[in-house]
Parts: C-alpha cells; structure tokens; sequence
C-alpha cells in the first residue's frame, strides 16, 4: 500500500542504542533525511481530500469575502444598548420618534427577559448545575474506564510485540550464527578458491614458461640447423662454383689453345700466300740497289781530280753499302 510503513525496528531485542555516537548518527541521519527531502506540490496526493464545506457558513464566507478584498472589520454598533433622543434636526419628526420608542421597548423587554432568566436560575439553577455535574463526573469516569481500557490494549499489545520479538529474537540469533559460519565458510572457500586459482595460475605460468623455453630452444635448434644446412649448402655452392670456374677456365683454356691453333693456322696459309709476293718484292729490290750503285759509281768518275780521293773513299763505301745490301738480301731470302 501507498500509504503503509514498514518499520524494521526490534526495540526489545536489539541491542546497541545506549553506545556513544548512536543518538548523533541517528539525527544526523534524519537531519540529512530532511535536507533532502524536497516535497512536490501534490506531496499529499495520497490522502483524502480535506472537507472544508463543512464550516463554510454565511458568516464565514463574508468574512473571507472580506479579507479577499482587505476590507476592515465592521465596527460593533452599541446603537442597541443606547437610548438616544432624535437628533437635533429632527426633534419634530415624528419618524424619529417613532425609532427611538421601538428602540426603548425592544431594551425594556430584554431587560425583562433578563429579569426572567435570572428567576429561573435562582430556582432552578442549583438542580441544573448538580445534574450538569453528575453528567460531567459520568463522562469522567467513562473517559477513565476508556483510557484504562486502551491501556490495557497498549500494554497487552506490548507485551505480545515483547513476547513475539523474543521469541523472533532466539530465532534471529541462531540464524545470525548460521549466517556468521555460512559467511566465514564462503570466505574460506573463497581464500582457497583464490588460493587453488593462484596455484593452477602459477602452474600454468610455469606450463607456460616451458613451453616457450622449449619453443625457444626448438627454434634455436631449428637455426642452429638451417645454419649448419645453409653452411653446408654454401660449401657445396662454393665447391659447384669452384667447379665450374675450373671448367670455365678450362674451357677458355682450351677455346685459347683452339683459337692459338687456328691463328696459327691462319697465319701459315697467309705466309704462304704471301711468299711469291716477297719473293718479287726483293727482286725489285735488288734491282734498285744495283741502279743505285751503278749511278754512285758514274758520280764518282765524273767528279774533279781534286776530289778523286773522296770520290774513291765514296766509291769504297758505296761498294761497301753494296756488299751490306748483298748480305741484307741474302739474309732475307734465307728467313723467307
């Protein structure tokens, strides 16, 4: 329900209320409560609507009519309580008269009325007062009989809610315990969940750990291998590159060799092809050399006397140029 409030509170078994700093917390609880509280203009939506026709009267609704509008209140006229004579200026009216007779006799016959009243209570008034009391006294002792009768209800419902909350009491108190030991098992059953967690999370690390090691060592192993193969596999490249340098050097050797052989060839097919050539080439020779000294001798016979000595020395070396040219050509002719 909207309206209904549960208080959880257990005055006759709980415990605690009287320490220090209780009272303080508990205020500054409200008193933070209420701060932030912030009611809403239908906070009151829940309740019924108030009734307020109830003491709505003409009176009353005038005199909200009134303050609505700030009116001042209507002074109390005594006019009533007075017996006034006509005014001044109308002292010969006979209307005013009239008013102010009507006015006497309505205060005579009050006084009267009082007069009567005042008969009646000094002859009845003793009786009505008594009976007035007797009615008060047997509305006391009603009252009195009623108060004593909530009081019992207040002090048997107190002793129920004492009686049910103690017996709620031993049985909050024994599942109190329970829940302590279920509380402190869980959390030792959580220590050694965590506890077993950081085990199997060690073990794993470890398992972890070995693995890598042995990946690590097994791709050392395999580097260590494709080293050694790749070493290898350098060796025999080497040693096919040796090989075939060595057979390409033996092959431009022989190429070399061939192509020696076919010079060698070639040049004896032209020096035989060139032998007669040389052979007219000497000829031809000779023939110049043997003009030349015939022409060197007919110089020297036609020089003077004076130079017959020089032209014999001349003629001398001519024929000795001539015999050198004689043993050039012959030497020729022996190579060729």
């Amino acid at each position: 329900m909207a309206g209904e409030v549960i208080v959880d509170a257990l005055p006759y078994i709980d415990q605690g209320y009287d320490e220090a700093g209780v009272r303080e917390a508990a205020l500054a609880m409200i008193e933070e409560e209420t701060r932030r509280y912030r009611p809403t203009k239908n906070y009151l939506e829940h309740l019924p609507p108030l009734n307020t026709t109830l003491f709505e009267t003409d009176m009353m609704k005038g005199e909200w009519e009134r303050m609505q509008q700030r009116q001042p209140v209507d002074v109390l006229s005594m006019k009533r309580y007075e017996l006034p004579p006509p005014p001044s200026g109308k002292m010969t009216d006979i209307a005013a008269w009239t008013e102010c007779v009507e006015n006497s006799q309505a205060q005579l016959e009050h006084q009267a009325t009082r007069i009567c009243n005042l008969e009646l209570m000094l002859e009845y008034g003793c009786e009505a007062w008594k009976s007035y009391l007797e009615l008060l006294m047997a509305s006391v002792a009603q009252a009195q009989k009623t108060l004593q009768a909530l009081r019992k209800d207040i002090q048997e419902i107190n002793w129920e809610r004492k009686k049910a909350q103690m017996d709620g009491g031993e049985k909050l108190r024994e599942l109190e315990a329970t829940w302590v030991g279920l509380v402190s098992k869980n959390y030792d059953i959580e220590q050694a969940c965590v506890t077993v967690e950081e085990e199997i999370a060690r073990l794993q690390r470890e398992k972890e750990n070995a693995l890598k090691r042995r990946r690590v060592e097994e791709e050392r192993a395999n580097a260590k291998r494709r080293k050694i193969e790749q070493q290898q596999q350098e060796i025999l490249d080497r040693q096919h590159q040796e090989q075939m340098r060595q057979e390409r050097v033996e092959l431009e050797r022989l190429q070399r060799e061939q192509d020696a052989q076919q010079e060698e060839e070639q040049q004896e097919v032209e020096e035989n092809e060139e032998q007669p050539e040389k052979e007219e080439q000497q000829e031809k020779d000779h023939e110049e050399e043997g003009a030349t000294v015939e022409q060197n001798i007919n110089q020297a016979e036609s020089s003077d006397s004076q130079e017959s000595t020089e032209s014999q020395e001349n003629s001398n070396e001519s024929a000795g140029d001539g015999g050198a040219s004689t043993e050039n050509s012959n030497d020729r002719e022996e190579e060729n």
